[in-house]
């Protein structure tokens, strides 16, 4: 293996991968790698989340504007890449529900949104309780919005592919491999894995997801914000609930400037169903476990205190919510309730199986605010790449292309053919569509 390289991704997530994929297709002679300290990649968040495609009605085109681009663009471009490696891709919609008067404003608004990133009037309309009804007769709500450019997938496979054809095409992928220190040496970076081994690079970028910040900070970037981690766990339905509802059953969040959001009703790309996920505070972003979260208890509780986290921690509603979180993965019943209130022929008693958790991990800046958007922090060197959260599996291909040009164009980092043919898309193409 050589030792030093071009370029280095930190992150095997589904955004590194995808920032390899294009990268290998733009610069056939360049030496990249990947870092990825599990022995898969997609191995954490990329592999352990709903699975769902999402459509762009969320997002506020005025402040997230490029994520809802990805997220319009990338709904495609996973269905392209799907069918041309055979790869599994259901087109089954979603239905987002509202319990009351206050709900339905928020359908309002997400329906203009959704419009105003690109939805057409026959991908997503908002129906009454009555014509709701009539489609999906074991709902209850107050309004509905019914979306159909939505889609499920498993995104750990589709990252598996990506990799797959990277490596094809000459990246490196250094599983099982921690970054444990990073230096500048005289104009190239000095990458200590596993304590004990190094490597060098002209250029890094990070992708580390739950890490992210970490590596951040390892290197002077980001001082200013921290992070902390969420658990959301999944129950699994019997199967004689695969026919309840025809698509999954998302509900307005009742406190959107937080990272809590009501569990959903999920039919996965499998035809299987699950309730999840909540959002259980925990102490790292491999806190799985009870074991994990002791180990980190402290050194994470102190560098919150000493940040701006402190004051989200204090924040009373925060606490409330927190607890009510806990409470949700101690109480089977708790979290079921919560699904109960728009499904209510769900029984608690028949769910006995847990699915697969999930760690996401939410950026709060100086002044103890959850930072809404992604970040990104590039200088001479290094391009960082924070508080990448959902839809970020949906919009991995765009804004990785997004990002590849933006290190091209501002001299960063210079690909040998800026307009290769990237697997059925030529990159100047995705460049376009994201740039209008």
């Amino acid at each position: 293996m050589a030792h030093n390289f071009d370029l280095v991704i930190i992150g095997g997530g589904i955004l590194g991968t995808s920032l390899a994929y294009f990268l290998s297709h733009l610069n056939k002679s360049k030496q990249i790698a990947v870092i990825e300290q599990a022995h898969d990649v997609a191995f954490h968040t990329s592999g352990r989340n709903t699975g769902k495609v999402h459509a762009p009605y969320l997002y506020n085109p005025e402040k997230k504007k490029m994520f809802a681009k990805a997220a319009y663009h990338g709904y495609d471009m996973w269905k392209i890449y799907s069918k041309l490696k055979d790869l599994p891709f259901k087109e089954d919609g979603v239905i987002e529900v509202s319990r009351d008067k206050k709900g339905t404003k928020v359908l309002e608004k997400y329906l203009k949104w959704g419009k105003e990133n690109g939805l057409q009037d026959e991908e997503i309309n908002l129906l009454s309780k009555s014509e709701l009804n009539k489609i999906e007769p074991e709902i209850k709500c107050d309004a509905a919005l019914q979306v159909y450019r939505d889609a499920s997938t498993d995104y750990s496979v589709l990252t598996k592919s990506l990799m797959k054809d990277s490596k094809q095409n000459g990246i490196k992928f250094l599983l099982d491999t921690k970054v444990t220190d990073l230096k500048n040496r005289e104009g190239k970076w000095k990458i200590i894995l596993n304590h004990e081994h190094e490597i060098f690079s002209n250029f890094i970028i990070n992708a580390a997801g739950g890490e992210s910040i970490d590596i951040a900070h390892k290197v002077d970037i980001a001082k200013n914000l921290t992070d902390v981690h969420f658990r959301g766990e999944y129950w699994k339905a019997p199967k004689e609930y695969n026919n309840l509802t025809k698509t999954s059953v998302y509900s307005v969040p009742e406190f959107p400037d937080y990272p809590f959001l009501d569990p959903h009703w999920i039919i996965r790309v499998d035809g299987t169903c699950e309730i999840g996920p909540n959002a259980v505070p925990v102490f790292s972003p491999y806190g799985y476990k009870r074991s994990e979260n002791i180990k980190e208890f402290v050194p994470k509780m102190l560098e919150m205190l000493g940040s701006g986290a402190r004051k989200a921690i204090f924040d009373k509603q925060f606490q409330e919510l927190a607890i009510n979180e806990i409470q949700s993965s101690m109480s089977k019943s708790a979290m079921i309730d919560r699904v109960k209130k728009f499904l209510p022929k769900i029984d608690a008693d028949k769910i006995t199986e847990k699915g697969t958790a999930g760690i996401r991990s939410s950026v709060i800046d100086e002044k103890g605010k959850f930072v809404p958007d992604v970040v990104l922090i590039d200088d001479s060197m290094s391009f960082h790449i924070l508080n990448y959260n959902s839809p970020g599996a949906t919009g991995a291909l765009p804004f990785s292309a997004h990002i590849i040009n933006r290190l091209n164009e501002n001299g960063f980092f210079r690909n040998e053919s800026p307009d290769s043919q990237c697997g059925p898309w030529k990159f100047s193409d995705i460049i376009e569509k994201i740039s209008t």
